[in-house]
Order: structure tokens, then sequence, then C-alpha cells
């Protein structure tokens, strides 16, 4: 298919000029290819060009970018290639909106480093939400799969050194950057810090050994092991892992992270984070936390200068409130759903904490259904060992007692015979469906808290994304700061893609899979290297206004000829 021009000569000697869009059709008995004219768009000089020009647009949108590039690209250039700009342009829009280009070129330039290693940053960032690669594929990525704005492609180059120098030295502004993003989130989304989400999670190497600490020569301990051994949240209690932290708003907001030795216990690890917020002056912070960080000396802590707590409590704990507050009297009410709450004060002279028994009378189905299969299991298992011996019914009640399940119902007289505990069954029941919290602020009522705590679940949404979009693991580092480092850009990217969501009300792949329609071509004419843009979609300019994100200019960037 073609444009092609019919001249025709009037009376008068002048000559008029029609164009016509043709496509040639072979004729058998002609044994030649014939033009056929499919839409004439009349005389030459009477042509609506911009009627043209739009629908030489309207019908590039249809074709793949670098199709699009090479049909509206002017005759004398010739086309090199093209790669995805879109979603690196809208990411860099939110980059400067948050001012972090501008706070890692202070900080880098007040210790005496390259402000330029921003770019690189940014890059590293970027690819984690673009395309997760390890930081020796990232070059690669850079140079020819990707344009980022303001970074040259040839300015890695095969050498992953400078990525490496750029993530040592963002450890060392780690604490201040970290700060500096968070006021800047907070004034550019009105954030609200009322509630104030922590939760921990581990991920782990792929390696037989786990470290050794690091000693001088009297043996004492000069750097820690970090990738050891520990309780793993991803079930690899075979490998050797790090922990992670993060601290979210309630509206998924990540506002910063940490990075801990595998080994390293849930408990004080709160403590620590509030240590490191404590110098951003938040004014009111309540903190919601599960069930692993409850303790007595952490609630205390929690409470310092005004703070307060909503915290998970175990159903079966030996806790004497926990157990007075689950068997107190009273009504339960609908607060949102099918959630039911209730609320009990417990107050025994030094204590007065407020607990919140939540109920949710489908999941207390689920939970019996669960219970009657165990106990249904359990009582097949035991059925005839009253028959055996003393020693053949030791054996069994310990195959019984190592799966957590049948071990609650399963008791065994003075005698040494199995029998079904009805007196755990029947605690059981009053536990179905329920999970309690317990809360020091007496301002809150008890459907927030109960919903407050249920937005915990932006912590874990977090962390899926975390391991998913942005592949946190596998970890293609073995110095602990590169480690932390790294952690350090998944955060950055996590918060430039939640802000992204929740502007566009979208999720980020779908807006990563349209952006990254957007091209930047590469042709080459006489003056040297030009670098065009793809059309713009509706759909492009929706995401891009919704993140308040200019659009990339047509002509980018120009590079002269040598």
């Amino acid at each position: 298919m073609y444009l092609r021009t019919i001249g025709r000569r009037n009376k008068d000697g002048s000559e008029v000029r029609y164009l016509q869009l043709a496509h040639n059709e072979w004729d058998p008995e002609r044994k030649c290819s014939v033009a056929r004219v499919i839409h004439s768009f009349g005389r030459e000089d009477q042509l609506d060009r911009a009627a043209l020009a739009r629908l030489v647009r309207s019908l590039s949108r249809v074709l793949e970018p670098e199709q699009a590039l090479i049909a509206t690209a002017p005759a004398e250039l010739e086309y090199v290639g093209s790669v995805p700009l879109g979603g690196a342009w809208a990411l860099d829009g939110l980059w400067r909106q948050l001012g972090i280009d501008a706070a890692i070129e202070r900080l880098l330039a007040a210790r005496r480093l390259d402000a330029r290693a921003e770019r690189l940053l940014f890059a590293m960032v970027a690819n984690r939400a673009l395309a997760p690669l390890s930081e020796l594929a990232c070059c690669e990525w850079l140079a020819a799969d990707v344009a980022i704005p303001g970074l040259a492609a040839d300015v890695v180059g095969e050498d992953p050194q400078p990525l490496y120098r750029a993530m040592d030295w963002l450890l060392e502004i780690e604490a201040e950057l970290a700060e500096q993003v968070y006021w800047a989130t907070a004034d550019l989304l009105n954030l609200e810090v009322d509630l104030l989400f922590f939760d921990t999670t581990s991920t782990y190497f792929e390696r037989d050994e786990p470290e050794v600490d690091e000693t001088d020569q009297d043996g004492r301990v000069v750097r820690p092991a970090f990738r050891v051994m520990g309780h793993s949240k991803d079930a690899r209690d075979d490998l050797p892992q790090v922990v992670i932290g993060m601290a979210v708003t309630r509206t998924g907001i990540p506002i910063r992270a940490w990075c801990w030795p595998g080994n390293a216990s849930d408990q004080p690890l709160i403590r620590q984070v509030k240590d490191d917020l404590r110098d951003w002056k938040l004014s009111r912070v309540v903190w919601v936390a599960d069930r692993g960080f409850q303790s007595a000396e952490n609630r205390r802590y929690l409470q310092r200068a005004g703070g307060h707590y909503i915290i998970g409590e175990k159903l079966r704990s030996e806790s004497k409130e926990a157990h007075a507050a689950l068997v107190r009297q009273g009504r339960y009410r609908t607060v949102a759903g099918n959630l039911e709450v209730k609320e009990v004060r417990v107050d025994d002279g030094t204590l007065r904490d407020r607990f919140v028994i939540c109920r949710n009378p489908d999941q207390a189905e689920r939970d019996k259904t669960v219970r009657d299969r165990l106990i249904a299991q359990l009582e097949d298992a035991i059925a005839d060992s009253d028959q055996l011996s003393a020693a053949e019914r030791a054996k069994l009640a310990g195959r019984l007692q190592a799966k957590r399940g049948l071990k609650r119902f399963l008791r065994q007289t003075p005698g040494g015979l199995l029998r079904i505990d009805r007196a755990a069954v029947r605690a059981e029941t009053h536990l179905d469906g329920k999970f309690l919290l317990r809360s020091s602020d007496p301002t809150l009522s008890a459907e927030d808290i109960a919903l407050g705590y249920k937005q915990l679940l932006q912590v874990e949404r977090a962390w899926r994304d975390m391991k998913t979009t942005l592949d946190l693991r596998p970890v293609h580092h073995r110095k602990q700061d590169r480690i932390r480092a790294h952690v350090q850009l998944c955060w950055l990217a996590l918060l430039l893609i939640r802000i992204a969501e929740n502007q566009t009300a979208d999720t980020w792949r779908n807006v990563r899979r349209e952006l990254q329609r957007l091209h930047q071509g590469t042709f080459r004419g006489s003056a040297g290297l030009v670098h065009k843009t793809s059309e713009t979609t509706a759909a492009q300019l929706r995401i891009l206004r919704a993140l308040d994100v200019d659009s990339p200019p047509a002509f980018p960037a120009l590079t002269l000829a040598a």
C-alpha cells in the first residue's frame, strides 16, 4: 500500500496533481501488477493537511511503537532503533515531584561525592519497577532496552562498578534520604500518619553454608555475620537469610525499610524502628503490629513520647489480661461487612488496656469445619489404640503429637490410653472466627481499632509486591552493605509504584504495560542522530495526567555528527 501522485495537464498548459492511496494487485490476464486505487484524497494543492496528519496519527496507534515511528518519520531520516521510554519517564516524573533527585544530589555533594550518581540510582530503581535484573544485567538493559531521562545509554557501558559505587553511596545517605523523602511524600499526598503499620519478612540466599562472624587476630568479632540461619517466613529454614522490616501508612505508602541479620528476633526490632523515626518529629502516631511484636516491654516502649499502639494478641497466650478479656460477657455489634466487635476494658490498678474482640461469622464456620475434620481424623487414628501395647500406644501418641493440628485435641489418661480432649474442643469452640486486639489509645473507637488493624494487610501487600513485582529475591550480592543497598532500591521502587497505583486507581502491572508502549526512536540524518518520541495514546495521556507528569517532548535530543 502506498501514496501515489497522478498529474493532469489543463488546456491552458497548467498541471493539476491528485493524491491517491493505492496498492498493487497481480493481473493474471495481463501478467503484471496493476495499481488499484483505495482512496483518492483529491487535488494536492487543496489537501486538508491537518486532517491527513490526524489520520496518520490514528493509523499509527494500531502499529507497534517501532513501526509507528518509522511510518511517521521524515523520509530523509534513517531508522536506527527504538526502546521503551514511557515507564521510565513517568517514574522519573514522580521521582522529581518528590524531590528525590535534588535530595540525593544535595546529600552526595555535602559528602563530597559525585552528585551525578543520582541518575544511576534512579536507573536502578526504574529497573526494579520495569524489568528487575541484577546490577550486571542492568548495564545491558540501560544500554539497549530503555531510555532513562537524563542518562545517556553509553554512560555505564559493560562495567557495573559505577552502579556498585552508587549503591555504596546510597547507604551513606540512607537515613537522611528516608526522612526527606517521607516529608516530601507527606506534602505531595497530604499524608496523615495517624496509623503506622510495621512488619517484617525474610528473604533467603541459595548457598550451602551461612556466613560466620569476622574476627580480628585476638578472636574479637569485628563484623557479625549477616546471612545466617533464622526463622524463615518463606518456609526455607534450611537456607541462610536476612530479615527485612518496613513501615507503611494506612494508604500503603512505604515510608522506610530496614535490613537486619537473618537471626534477628522480631521483638526488639520495633523498638529500633521507633528510635529511628523519633528524630522525624511525627505528631501523633499509633503503631500497628501483629502478634509477633507483642510483649510488655514493646508496649511500654511504643507509648513513649505520647505514642500509642494497636497490637494483635495471641488467643491462646498465657496472658492473664487476654484470658480475662475473652471470658468477659458482652454483646457483639457489626461494624463493617461481616466483622463484629466487642470491647472489653481490663483494669487491674496498674494496667488499663482496651481489648477488642473481633469475630467473623464466616470464618467461624470455616474454623468449625476444619476442627470437625481434624477430630474425625484423630478418632480414626486412635480407634483401636486400646488394644495396643503401652509401647505401641506411646509411639502412636508421639506421631500424633508431632502434628500440630491433632496435638491440640489429644490427651492421655493416667493409664496411658488415648482419648479426644473434649475440654480442649469446647475451649476452641469459643475461639471460632475470633481475633483479639490490644490498644492503649483511649480516643479510638472499637471500630477504628478493628478496622485499623485490618489495614495491616497493606504491609502484606507491600511484601507481596516487593517479592514478585520488584523481584527482591534473588539478591545478587554477598556483601552486607550491598544487600542493604539492594533493599533500599526496592523500597524506593515500591514507593514510586504505590504512588502511581494510588493516583491512577489502577494496578502497576496495567500502568506499566501501557506506558512501556511509549517508545523513543533513534534516527540518523545528515546532522547526526535524532531521537523522536512515538505518538502519545489517549490511555497513556490519561495516566500521565493522573500522575501530574508532562508528556515527553516529540524530539527529546539531537546528537550532532562528529
